[in-house]
């Protein structure tokens, strides 16, 4: 099947401590606020990854892959294909990484050049909500894919004179690809989303269009089933404070008994 492939990508890995993204087997995935230039910290709470997001704000999701193989990545945002727009499944079309490579996804992609950028917005606002789907709002997923391993070409046997000349011309057309392209600039800062209610759940806004290349490749899955599934929810802080995701502050954190709460034995009540 024809997948799009990030023809920009070999970006830097992450720099940012693990807190900053949500593991998986295959891909590293984080979400980082164009906004404010920050990295989401990505919390754990009763085996479930959460970022908080704030309203109004520009935000792209980091994937790199770990593996040593190309991987399929098909992204979903508030349960619909970031490529496509269709509600997501993961026999979908997605993105394409080369090994150890890492690439930004900022928008819902409009044509091979253009994406519709990501915007933290009013649940309402969302665009999944806008297109008839409000009932995934607030999730990210990703469903990844091994490729599926190439057969071993049988090469014929020839003179070593023969062998030594088909080398050489390989050498000189390996020199000759062309260089990675650069990434595409940042679109200028525009107006995205009217005033937002803060108290409400968070969805992902339709913003203004910007430069992002990519290109087709062919991608023949290992697998009908993903390799592996991440999820990762998100909402205003103020929303996971209060569902006890994020501590709140001067509230110490419930969760398992503590070995030693005092010092000494009080006498019973």
């Amino acid at each position: 099947m024809k997948t799009l492939l990030i023809a920009l990508i070999v970006a830097a890995a992450l720099t940012a401590s693990s807190s900053a993204t949500a593991l998986g087997r295959l891909v590293e995935v984080g979400v980082y606020d164009r906004t404010t230039q920050q990295e989401l910290p990505v919390y754990r709470y009763q085996g479930r990854y959460y970022v908080a997001g704030q309203p109004g704000h520009r935000y792209q999701i980091h994937l790199r892959n770990i593996e040593g193989e190309r991987v399929l990545s098909v992204v979903s945002v508030d349960g619909v294909n970031a490529i496509s727009g269709d509600t997501a499944d993961w026999a979908q079309t997605g993105y394409v990484l080369g090994p150890y490579t890492s690439t930004d996804i900022r928008g819902w992609r409009k044509s091979l050049s253009q994406v519709a950028d990501f915007v933290f917005a009013d649940a309402a606002q969302s665009y999944a909500t806008r297109t008839g789907r409000p009932d995934n709002v607030g999730v990210i997923g990703l469903a990844v894919f091994r490729a599926r391993p190439l057969p071993r070409p049988i090469l014929p046997m020839v003179p070593e004179a023969t062998s030594a000349a088909r080398k050489a011309a390989e050498s000189a057309a390996a020199g000759a690809l062309p260089p990675s392209t650069a990434p595409a600039p940042v679109a200028a800062e525009a107006p995205l989303v009217p005033p937002l209610d803060a108290s409400g759940p968070l969805g992902t806004g339709h913003g203004p269009r910007e430069e992002s290349s990519v290109s087709y490749t062919d991608f023949k899955r290992a697998s009908a089933t993903p390799d592996d599934v991440i999820t990762l929810y998100y909402d205003t802080r103020e929303r996971l404070v209060a569902q006890g995701v994020i501590p709140s502050p001067g509230v110490p954190p419930t969760g398992l008994p503590e070995p030693f709460p005092g010092h000494f034995a009080p006498d019973p009540h």
